[in-house]
Parts: C-alpha cells; structure tokens; sequence
C-alpha cells in the first residue's frame, strides 16, 4: 500500500528497524517537518539518510531509494526552543517518487517493503547460525558487550534480530547504509556474518602482531613499540607500497600548485607529518583532511570575464524581466572593469521581498559574463565558525563555509552569493555578521585567513552578491559596507508580461506541452484573485497546476490536442473560487470616507478609511485591528481639530456632545503605522462639515498637533480652502 509521508534527512546518522533515535531541531524547518509528521501522518515520518553529509542542498534525485519509515514515540519542547525526539524505526519502506511541494520540506511516496517467507526450519536453523557465531565472536574479541546476547535471546524474528545486532556491531556508516537498503533478511544475516567472520581475522592478525613485538623490544621502550608494530602491521596488509606512493603523489600534487611558496611549505611540512604518523594514530585522518583541503583549493585559477557589454545585458534581459536599475549596475561593473582593468570593490545587496527573482538574478549574473557560481544560506546562522571555520583542535573541525563555497567555485573570481544576510543571529558562539565584515570589506579580504586554513586566502577577485528581504535586519556595521539595490514587487501587468515572456513558455516545455495559448484576462485573473505576492512564485505554481491538469487529461483521453486555448471563464474550471478579493473602493464623492494609501509585503493597496458620529460623550472608538501607532494618529488628528475647530467651522459642541467611531473595512487584517495622520483629520473634517471627498483621491501621511503633514506632503489645511469648497457644495 502507497502512502505520502515527509522525509526527515540524517546526515551522519541511520536508523534501522526496531532500533530508536534520539535528535534535537533548533531550525524551523525540521520543526515543520515533525510538526506535519505529527498533525497529518499520526506521528510516522520517512527516514533516510543522505550519501554525502558534507552536502548542504542533496539533489533530491539522489537520495537513497530505501528508507525507514519511523514513528515518533516522544516529543519533548525545551525552554531553549529547540525540540527533543525520540523516533523509533517501524519498517523498511520502498520511494516510488520524491515529491518538493514547497522549498522547505521534502515528501516521498512509499511502498512498504513486502514481509519475507521464510520456511520454519530455515529461520530456526539461520537464527542458531547466527546465534552460535556471535556467542563465538563475543568470547574471541573483547570489544564487543556480551550483553548483546541477552538482548536477542527471546527473538524470533529473523529480520528484526539483524536490525538489533547491526547496531551493536563495530560497522561503518557506509556499511550500516548497505544493512538498511537489504530488504532480505537472509541476506543480511550473510552480511553480519561475513563482517563477524573479518573482525575476528583482523583481530586474530593484531594478536600476532603484539606477539611479534613483544618478543623482539623492551615494554619499557613505548615510542619504539608503537613504531615497530606500525611496520608490522603494513607488512601484514601489504600497504608499504601503496602508502609511500600515495604520499608520491601528494608531492606532485604539491609541485602542481600555483600558490604561494607559504603554503606550498605549510603543505610539504604536513605531508611528511602524516607520513611518519602511525596508522592506528587518530591524528592521521585530521592530517589527511587538512591536506586535501589545501590541495582542492583554487589557488590563483580565474576565469576569463565575457566582457561584450551589450551581449551581456541581452543575456540578462532573457532570463529576467524589469530589474532595470540592478542590470545597469552590473553594467556599470563591467564598464569600469573593461576601462580601468582594476576590480571595483562594491559589495551589491539585492534587497526586495520573497519570490522577486533576487538569486535567480545573482546566477544570471553569473552565466552572463561566465563566472563560476556558487551559493550559501547564512538565514539562521548564530556561530561565527560556520564563517570562518574552526581551529584543528576542536573535534570534527572543518573551514568555515566562505572556503568551502571556494572549493566549490573551483576558480578564485567566482560570483559568490550570501543569501539571507537579514536572518543572521548571535549568541555565545559570536557573531556571524562581524565575521562577515573581514570578508567582504575590500581592503582585508586580499588576505582572509580561515581558522582551520591557517593560510591567506585571496578573496578580493571574487564578485560578492548578497539578498536580504528587509534592510531594517541588517547590522549597521555590515550595512555600511554594502550598496542597496531594493527589487520592488511586481505590479499586475508587470507580472502578466513576465508570464507570457518567461513562466508559461518555460513551465509548457517543462510538462511537454507544445501549443497552448493563455488569454490575458485569464492570467490577470490568476494574479488578482488567486496570488497575493510580490514576486511570481505562486503564480507560477498556479500555472502550473493548470498546465498539469491539461496533460492530465490528455493522457486519460489518450489524445493529443494541438492547440489548447484557456480563456477567462475557464480559471474556476482549474484553480476552483477565488482565494482573494480585491477592495472594493467606490469612486463616487462621499462624507467621512477617504481613501487611504497603504503598503503591504505584497505590494500598494488602497484602504478606506470610515468616520461616523451619534450622540454621546466625547468618546473615540477605533475598529478595524488598529495598531496602537495607529490609534495615537487617530487622538492627534481628533486633538488638532479641536484644536482648531474655528479654522474649519465645525460646531464645538458636536465634537463635545457626540460619539466618534473610526473604522477600517477588513478587520481580520492588522493596520498599523502613523502615516494615515492626513487621511483621519481628513475624513474628521468630512464628517462634522458635511463636506464630500472625492473618491479619486487617495492619500498618505503623518500629521502633527500643529497641522504640519511629515513626508513628501508639505501643505497645511487652510479656513479658505475649506470655505471655498463649502461655497461650492463639496
């Protein structure tokens, strides 16, 4: 039986049937992913683990095709805010296909692995097999608890015995992926005994080797010891060819580099370290890591910039609609570049909300004037060692992700992009942010120094783009060494250009579809009433999901129509009622209603603003999911027209002896901010002199108790001009 459940992916770590796993989640992402597990799935979740754990973002085509599927039995939310699970492993399960909804969680559809027959006498007898060795392997190597036995003793299940005894055996990560892809039993109990079968060897082969030595050299002479049992030992496994010739090869390797004499040095001086260090030592894979990491490094190889100005900017404009004022500053780069043939030090932030294009752009960027390109997230950062790496003697020690972002580039000019600059945090493991500033600051990046390196590396030849989505997040210190360029959202028509241009012709060819022609009304009704964004994510989805159902029903028809047309009574046919609802604002003149300019994250809105009085108190009454701002620019402007009541002939008493209620239509929408100062003196003034609004107006701004409006709006309400359109009814 299939079924749809979200993956959870381990690096690093595996779980296996009847076995349990204890994880803590401070990211939201993970948290999301137990909290859909736990709401949607009755707490079951898929479990796999990725091949490559140094991989931040796997390609999900990748991922192993057999997995675990697991359920998680506690949840625990720690004061800190992270969360504590315990996931204990159900069955295997076979992946029919990886499914990415959104950018965040990943969901896999998958088939239970079918239960084993096995014949009785076979599974009694391969369980006493099993049992025997392992009484024999726990009585000839000490290394294992003979515990072991107690656990399995009362278990008759052959597949559920090698899922307990693979976990409590001296295995590999690689070799425990390859127990949890075997979905045979039987098989795996060949497994587990050809790995018993080679521990005893090995262990039996040191046995002779301690024998050897300690025949031959004094115990008290411990540094000779250990060297002559290191001898031994190659010459047993026959690896004292191989060994010198791979330590060969890392010379040449070195003699190939076109770095400095420095580090050339640095990396001569760790080779022969790790040359006369024994093998048995756990220093000898933290030698070998440092030196492949400053061998993999590309030290002073650039590519050739594509400098033909014009075929650059037609480069961008193709994968990219609008964005005028950061293609002219690309431009610009490559201008004073080609001019000069100096590198313009310039830090560029693209700041703008979620789904405007802002890395889509930075890798056009790159493709245009052909420039390695490479990626990383700092969102959600709070220690400054995943900058700048860690020092070689904390465990598990590696370079921070600016090196490995140039190992990936493997060029030392690539275009490097920092997503997410806005979403750093800081704690008692410091502050990313600062250590940002020695990288992109253009006068200290020439000698970048990795605390795991311990070598200069030369960053000033690298093109560093950076994203935000709010400037307001960014450090000052970090801001000041940036150059804003804000992407702003798109309007409507904007975003019909760029589905006709870019998503539908690409989406089509993406699904097979050939001929497919969209009316403009169609998609402007997809926008308006089915999207409510700054950029152009949903709406692509929302296409797609449109074209999916056409290819859809092509295939249950099994025809082919050569030309489909969409017009605009078919968008509920597809995408079913409409998810929002533009306001309503009437045109025509009215007393007390003012139309109000208002700014979202998913772009302009127009809001009106209502003000009615009956008899009462005085009091002021505010309705609409006001903001205290908000309300304070509702006392200042009724305060003024107090104030002034004279000036604009409104009869105190009415202001005294009557009710004022304030409201703005959509309350399950939170208002906030002083701007709509001029709007409520407005719709007050209105209201008490029976004076009409135009309602081709819309306005914004912050009012003082003097009548000053702040902003871009400098004139002050004048008696005359009050008269005057009273004169004139309106």
């Amino acid at each position: 039986m299939k079924q749809n459940l979200p993956v959870l992916l381990l690096k690093g770590l595996i779980l296996l049937p009847s076995n349990d796993i204890r994880l803590e989640f401070d990211n939201d992402i993970s948290k999301t992913i137990i909290d859909v597990a736990g709401i949607f799935h009755n707490n079951l979740i898929f479990v796999v683990t990725q091949k490559d754990p140094l991989e931040e973002n796997p390609d999900i085509n990748d991922l192993p095709k057999v997995g675990v599927i697991g359920r998680i039995t506690h949840k625990l939310e720690l004061p800190n805010g992270k969360i504590r699970v315990v996931i204990t492993g159900f069955r295997r399960a076979y992946v029919n296909e990886y499914l990415n909804p959104d950018d965040d969680i990943t969901e896999a559809i998958v088939s239970e692995v079918p239960i084993e027959e096995i014949p009785n006498d076979i599974s009694i007898g391969t369980i006493r097999k099993l049992y025997h060795e392992l009484e024999k392997y726990i009585k000839n190597v000490p290394y294992i608890s003979n515990g072991l036995l107690a656990l399995i003793s009362n278990t008759k299940d052959i597949s559920k015995l090698t899922d307990i005894v693979v976990t409590q055996i001296s295995l590999s990560n690689e070799r425990l992926m390859d127990y949890v892809s075997q979905v045979s039993a039987l098989k795996r109990v060949e497994m587990i005994l050809e790995d018993i079968y080679k521990e005893e060897q090995l262990y039996e082969i040191e046995k002779k080797i301690d024998s050897k030595v300690k025949k031959e050299l004094d115990n008290s002479q411990k540094e000779f010891l250990l060297r002559e049992k290191f001898k031994i030992i190659k010459e047993e496994l026959g690896e004292d060819t191989f060994f010198e010739s791979e330590c060969d090869e890392l010379r040449e390797s070195v003699d190939k580099l076109n770095c400095d004499k420095k580090v050339k040095n640095r990396l001569l001086k760790e080779i022969k370290r790790y040359e006369n260090t024994p093998a048995t030592s756990p220093e000898i894979g933290i030698i070998r890591n440092y030196i492949d990491w400053l061998l993999n490094l590309p030290w002073n190889i650039y590519t050739k910039d594509y400098e033909d100005i014009k075929k650059v900017l037609k480069s961008l404009d193709e994968s990219h609609y609008g964005l005028f004022n950061v293609k002219k500053r690309i431009i610009e780069y490559l201008a004073v570049k080609k001019y000069t043939r100096k590198i313009n030090g310039t830090i560029i932030c693209l700041v703008g909300p979620p789904g405007v294009g802002k890395t889509t752009l930075a890798y056009s960027i790159a493709k245009s004037i052909k420039r390695n390109f490479v990626k990383i997230s700092v969102g959600g950062v709070s220690d400054e060692g995943e900058i700048v790496g860690h020092r070689k003697s904390y465990l598990g020690a590696g370079p921070g992700r600016i090196i490995d972002g140039m190992r990936r580039a493997k060029s030392s000019n690539p275009v490097f992009l920092i997503d997410e600059i806005d979403k750093m945090s800081k704690d008692y493991k410091g502050d990313p942010a600062s250590a940002l500033l020695e990288v992109l600051d253009v006068s200290q990046n020439k000698y970048f120094k990795d605390n795991y390196i311990e070598e200069e590396y030369d960053l000033s030849n690298v093109m560093f783009i950076l994203t935000a989505n709010s400037v307001s997040s960014i450090p000052n210190a970090l801001l000041d060494r940036l150059e804003i360029i804000n992407i702003d959202g798109y309007t409507d028509l904007e975003k019909l250009d760029i589905a006709k241009k870019y998503l539908i012709p690409k989406i089509c060819d993406s699904h097979g579809l050939k001929k497919v022609k969209i009316d403009d009304d169609f998609i402007l009704d997809v926008i308006r009433y089915y999207t409510k964004e700054a950029g152009v994510r949903e709406l692509e989805r929302k296409i797609s999901s449109v074209i999916r159902q056409i290819v859809t029903n092509m295939v249950l028809k099994k025809s082919k129509v050569s030309n489909y047309i969409l017009q605009v009574n078919d968008v509920s046919k597809y995408l079913g009622n409409a998810l929002f609802f533009n306001n309503n604002i009437s045109i025509q003149p009215q007393i007390g209603v003012v139309n109000g300019l208002a700014f979202t994250s998913y772009g302009g809105d127009v809001l009106p603003i209502e003000v009615n009085y009956y008899p009462g108190n005085g009091r002021l009454i505010l309705t609409g999911s006001l903001g205290d701002v908000f309300k304070e620019s509702a006392k200042i402007a009724l305060s003024y027209i107090k104030a002034n009541y004279e000036l604009f002939n409104i009869d105190y008493d009415l202001l005294l002896n009557n009710d004022i209620h304030i409201h703005i239509p959509n309350g399950s929408v939170n208002k906030e901010g002083p701007s709509a100062g001029v709007n409520l003196t407005t719709a007050l003034i209105s209201a008490f002199t029976n004076l009409k609004i135009n309602g081709n107006i819309a306005m914004t701004g912050e009012i003082t108790l003097r009548g000053n409006i702040l902003g871009n709006f400098k004139r002050k309400y004048s008696r005359n001009r009050w008269i005057k359109r009273k004169n004139n009814g309106g």
